[in-house]
């Protein structure tokens, strides 16, 4: 119609109406219609659809051709077909990765296999990979670090399967894709991390009052909640900062209810007259002493804060201590304090030598010991939670 109107104008207006014009001018306007309907239909599509696409498909390498593939395949397969199937935790499988060269060119589950792992980057960038699951779980630890780094250059979020050992197949986790889960920074510690669960350790903690102070800190909460697995008297928690004390009581209160005595105090370790007041009336039998600031930059540029915090507040702990017969000091120190270069290290060197010189005097029955704490994972003053998020 348009095209009709446009030739009668210009047969108006020249008097003639040119053959070759209205060729040119039919073909022009036909692709042009064709063309925006397709771009605004296909635009269309992409809007609504992004969001949809973006939650229900992952476009996911796999790690792996074994065992642990073909499982998690299969269930991904099932999970589809599934009515039940939740969108938002659906793979899509592009591609496999694996260094057995009689696997390459093969296909596992409908899934080629494209490659070997010393190839990841690659074929992230060819196939716009999204995830990588790691599905080798009884891969050897040197394996594992060798693999993991040349993933982690990909810079996509790594999945893994945890060790077989690890597995759990029980109404709650039925599945392998349930287990599925981010990379942890156990994962690159390169050996398994300690684990005890100590007969000792019970009899030691059992029917105690145990005072943690600093124990809303990263240190000081998990010395708590292990506390609290060995049926202690009483735990009182004393820290400064009342964010950190709230969330670990709330924690400890939803776990265990009325079946742990918890007292949560907001103190400082400087206030002498404030922790003589807390050892009078609580009469703690044990005392962790995790108080500390430990951020070794920072106290680089508030020295003060470091030797009022550290060492004064170990002096007013470990002398109340020894005053009131706790049985048990037990101050956590830093492997910065072996020959310290910075004023975090030198400030807890300090502490050592007030809690030695306090184990060699013979008034009192308080035991006095020193641990030296490296690297913890998860610890607020160690430098592990930075590589935790460079990772992530």
């Amino acid at each position: 119609m348009g095209m009709t109107i446009s030739c009668l104008f210009f047969a108006v207006m020249t008097g003639d109406i040119d053959i070759t014009y209205a060729a040119i001018h039919f073909t022009a306007a036909t692709l042009g219609i064709c063309a925006f309907r397709f771009l605004f239909k296909r635009a269309f599509i992409d809007l609504t659809n992004a969001g949809h696409q973006e939650s229900q498909h992952k476009r996911t390498m796999i790690i792996g051709g074994g065992q642990a593939c073909r499982m998690l395949l299969k269930e991904i397969e099932n999970a589809r077909n599934s009515q039940n199937f939740n969108p938002s935790a659906e793979f899509a499988p592009m591609c496999i990765l694996d260094d057995d060269p009689r696997k390459i060119g093969t296909e596992i589950g409908g899934v080629p296999v494209v490659g070997t792992t010393a190839e990841a980057e690659k074929f992230v960038a060819e196939q716009q990979i999204e995830q990588i699951i790691f599905a080798i779980p009884s891969c050897l630890e040197d394996e594992r670090q060798r693999i993991l780094n040349l993933c982690s250059k990909t810079e996509v979020p790594i999945k893994i399967i945890p060790f077989i050992g690890n597995l759990f197949f029980d109404d709650k986790r039925a599945t392998l894709l349930g287990q599925v889960r981010d990379i942890r920074v156990e994962d690159l510690l390169g050996r398994e991390p300690i684990k005890f669960d100590n007969a000792d350790i019970k009899n030691f903690i059992s029917g105690k009052v145990c005072m943690v102070t600093g124990g809303g800190g990263s240190i000081g909460s998990e010395l708590v909640r292990q506390i609290a697995k060995y049926c202690p008297k009483q735990v009182v928690i004393v820290d400064i900062y009342e964010n950190n004390a709230y969330d670990i009581q709330q924690e400890l209160i939803m776990e265990y209810g009325d079946e742990l005595n918890l007292v949560t105090l907001i103190a400082s370790v400087r206030d002498y007259y404030r922790m003589n007041q807390i050892f009078s009336r609580f009469k703690p039998d044990i005392v962790f002493h995790a108080a500390a600031h430990k951020h070794v930059p920072l106290m680089e540029d508030s020295p003060m804060e470091a030797i009022k915090n550290n060492v004064i507040g170990t002096f007013n702990t470990a002398t109340l201590a020894q005053f009131h017969d706790v049985e048990k000091f037990m101050m956590i120190s830093t492997d910065k304090a072996v020959n310290p270069t910075n004023v975090m290290g030198a400030s807890k060197r300090c502490c050592e030598m007030i809690v030695q010189y306090l184990s060699q005097q013979k008034e009192g029955k308080t035991q006095f010991v020193t641990t030296r704490f490296g690297n913890v994972l998860g610890s607020n003053g160690s430098v592990i939670p930075i590589f935790k998020r460079q990772i992530e």
